[in-house]
């Protein structure tokens, strides 16, 4: 069976945001089975002998999948549909969407919106023009997002698709909705995909297995 290596415990701020969501969303969503080994962040479970060798980085998300271990989310995702032939096109060029606009989450929109996030934990006054920059560099992004979802449901096809996963939990990682407040289109589809009932159902297994550490 597969394994997932995600969160049993995680510190407090970081909870409910974590990178294992991505992966129990789409698994969620293809109805998958698996197993999911909970790693304890505050009691360094991370930096252990064993998970090193599975992620030299020493981050969550993994997967063991009968012998092929693989790191990074964009990554398990993209492995993940192609092998179940879920939320993802069968075809060459469908497929090659999907993976632009999961790159896309990851480098064009992840970058400064996790950069503004850490900022705001830290909460330093003499970071003040960086944020400000961060902020202009993210605004431009979500400019040209909106126009791209003006006429749109999903960002990548006309079904939801594993893009949408990691484009939608990008976006959540801004919890204080002014940054995307002028950005009707970008909130729209965000909710949208959130209200799915496989996110929820998510969420609340995620809550019940993830203690604040």
């Amino acid at each position: 069976m597969l394994k997932l290596y995600g969160f049993k415990k995680v510190n407090a701020m970081a909870r409910g945001n974590t990178r294992d969501l991505r992966i129990l969303w789409a698994l969620e969503e293809m109805q998958t089975p698996y197993e999911l080994v909970g790693m304890d962040h505050p009691a360094q479970d991370l930096s252990t002998d064993k998970y090193h060798k599975l992620n030299p980085f020493e981050q969550i998300p993994v997967i063991d999948d009968d012998g092929v271990v693989l790191s990074e989310s964009g990554a398990i995702l993209i492995y993940l549909a192609r092998k179940s032939g879920k939320l993802i096109p069968n075809d060459f060029a469908g497929e090659s969407q999907v993976i632009r606009w999961c790159f896309a989450a990851m480098n064009s929109m992840e970058i400064p919106l996790m950069n503004i996030m850490m900022m705001d934990w830290i909460q330093d006054d003499r970071s003040t023009k960086y944020r400000e920059f961060l902020v202009g560099w993210a605004n431009r992004h979500l400019t040209n997002l909106d126009g791209w979802l003006a006429q749109r449901e999903f960002i990548a096809t006309d079904r939801f698709t594993v893009a949408d996963i990691l484009m939608v939990h990008v976006l959540e990682v801004i919890k204080d909705d002014s940054l995307l407040r002028p950005f009707n289109n970008v909130r729209a589809y965000r909710d949208r995909c959130l209200a799915r009932p496989s996110w929820e159902r998510t969420k609340v297994r995620y809550n019940k297995n993830v203690e604040p550490g």
